[in-house]
């Protein structure tokens, strides 16, 4: 039952708002492909089909923008997470999710005073010496303010929307079943991989919630650049930061997107480029963390030519395996090493059932060999990225999330860069950073100590080894050893040789009847009906209507692998 599927009955209002959306805007056959709708419609629901052609119209990726920001902040974040998800959507789709945006109508000063009296612990005019009643600008989670500080310092209150978590966590409950039956219902959606997707959507979320957490990637992203005097981040205050409240010092500079500026002021736009490239540079390759969301609105010019990051809900995460990973990528890139970008890739999609590895190894060696001979001056590290993430959404091989994060921002910073500067190119800044980091992971010391910590987990597991020998041998004694087969899609392939069962067995008896009508038929006396003997009649009508029932099974099962395969 639908109830029993898609959870409490709490959600049942939002799921219908959700699929009515996707109706109006083009999506019924998939609502319909999804059983969703009868279903619905039968727990009492009404969905209104007669506007559904009005936007049909619109190309699939405009109407899947516009779907996305009509459901809200949830749906919102789903399309910018997607948006950096070039292995999976085609460019036209790509650039519909780039246009999402999170501004909303602000909330007035009077609903949002009950939760920051709260949080703050007093009023906010008598904790601030000055506060703005009017934003500085609202999103979709939260919206801030500009204040002051009894210092005279002047800083941002950033404030959480009230009653948005609850909104996300329903949004979040439904997608995740929603994602559940997709996969299973509809192979043509297996190659996006909805349930990962909504995976990733709930951890950012979740992570955007909590705007203490915000400030606790801030400082650390700020301690790992403290050795670049030229990059500043916000100072956070912790005494009025909470998870629904943070207050950051206000940065005074040039947005990121007024670049015709920044000649007025006097700053040096090639400078610009370097230092930006080699701050992100830094926190990836050497980090680990990195801002995830660089684009112009979150960079700010300063004087001197400096440059501040501002807004840190999005970060990405590199573990010490991914970053020697990447190393290995970017200098197969830059060098035009086709063997190792290939063999890093490979690692990363894995061995999926269904793909000719041999092919796309060799379309990859194909695309990087074809740099042979450029100049490393000329090479364009973000587009190089971008058509190496097309051969593998042609091949429906998908990264792992912390790269897609990771590549995302890597296109994006080339692009600012090259808007700074138009001679800026990513490899020039890249390659003695790359270069230096190999060297580094390969001193006497770092070698050394990866030595002893492989020596010592060898010697764990050896001190181990006896007691679990031990233990599976007694266990055997027993009879107690289990052998665990996962056969995927096992329940499919049963219920489909039970319904060819069914079928099997009607088409048995529909032959008996048919047999046994044409004997009665013979036999003179008894009962007649329409002057036919009644037995013989019935058995002939009976067998009939069976064999209806029969075809209409077939040819419904045939329908349905059809739409499959398509």
């Amino acid at each position: 039952m639908l109830i029993e599927t898609l959870g409490a009955a709490r959600d049942m209002g939002r799921l219908n708002t959700i699929l009515g959306v996707l109706i109006r805007h083009g999506f019924g056959d998939s609502v319909r492909r999804l059983g969703l709708a009868d279903r619905l419609e039968r727990a009492g629901h009404v969905l209104k089909w007669e506007h559904a052609a009005d936007l049909a119209r619109l190309e699939p990726p405009v109407q899947l923008r516009l779907t996305l920001e009509e459901l809200g902040p949830t749906f919102v974040k789903l399309g910018q997470i997607l948006a950096g998800r070039a292995d999976l959507f085609g460019p036209e789709f790509i650039a519909e999710f780039e246009k999402l945006h999170s501004q909303v109508p602000a909330v007035p000063l009077d609903i949002l005073l009950p939760q920051l009296r709260e949080d703050l612990g007093g009023e906010p005019e008598t904790l601030f010496a000055r506060f703005d009643t009017e934003p500085l600008a609202a999103a979709s989670i939260a919206q801030v303010h500009r204040a002051q500080l009894h210092d005279g310092t002047e800083v941002v209150v950033k404030i959480r929307r009230p009653g948005i978590t609850e909104t996300i966590e329903a949004d979040l409950r439904l997608l995740a079943r929603l994602a559940a039956i997709a996969e299973a219902e509809i192979p043509a959606l297996k190659p996006y991989r909805p349930q990962q997707l909504v995976r990733e959507l709930a951890r950012s979320l979740k992570r955007e919630l909590d705007l203490a957490s915000e400030c606790r990637n801030a400082e650390r992203i700020a301690a790992n650049l403290a050795s670049l005097p030229w990059i500043v981040v916000p100072k956070v205050h912790w005494a009025h930061t909470k998870e629904r409240v943070n207050v950051q010092d206000y940065v005074h500079g040039t947005a990121g997107n007024q670049l015709d500026q920044l000649d007025a002021l006097g700053l040096d736009r090639s400078l610009l480029a370097k230092r930006g490239a080699q701050a992100v540079l830094k926190q990836i390759v050497e980090d680990g963390l990195f801002h995830a969301d660089p684009h112009p609105g979150n960079v700010i010019y300063l004087e001197d030519n400096r440059i501040a990051f501002i807004d840190f809900g999005m970060v990405g995460r590199l573990s010490v395996r991914r970053r020697e990973e990447l190393l290995n990528l970017l200098l197969g890139l830059v060098e035009r090493n086709p063997q190792t970008v290939a063999d890093v890739l490979l690692d990363w999609t894995g061995d999926e059932h269904g793909v000719n590895l041999s092919l796309l190894e060799t379309e990859i060696e194909t695309f990087v060999d074809q740099y042979h001979g450029v100049p490393l001056a000329q090479l364009n590290l973000g587009e190089m990225l971008a058509d190496v993430t097309t051969i593998l959404r042609e091949h429906h091989l998908g990264l792992p999330s912390d790269m897609a994060l990771l590549i995302k921002a890597f296109i994006t910073l080339e692009g600012m860069g090259r808007g700074l500067d138009p001679e800026f190119h990513m490899t020039t800044e890249a390659l003695p950073l790359l270069k230096q980091v190999v060297r580094a992971r390969y001193q006497p010391k770092v070698v050394a100590n990866r030595a002893w910590q492989t020596l010592r987990r060898t010697l764990a597991v050896a001190e181990q080894l006896p007691h679990d020998v031990s233990r599976l041998l007694r266990n055997a004694r027993r009879g107690k050893v289990h052998v665990g087969i996962e056969l995927a899609h096992l329940k499919r392939v049963g219920d489909q040789i039970d319904r060819a069962a069914n079928r099997l067995t009607m088409a048995l008896v529909i032959a008996a009847l048919i047999i046994g009508s044409s004997i009665v038929m013979t036999v003179k006396g008894g009962p007649t009906l329409f002057g036919l003997p009644a037995f013989g009649f019935l058995g002939f009508a009976s067998a009939f209507v069976g064999g209806l029932w029969l075809v209409r099974a077939i040819w419904r099962s045939s329908k349905g692998r059809d739409v499959g395969e398509e």
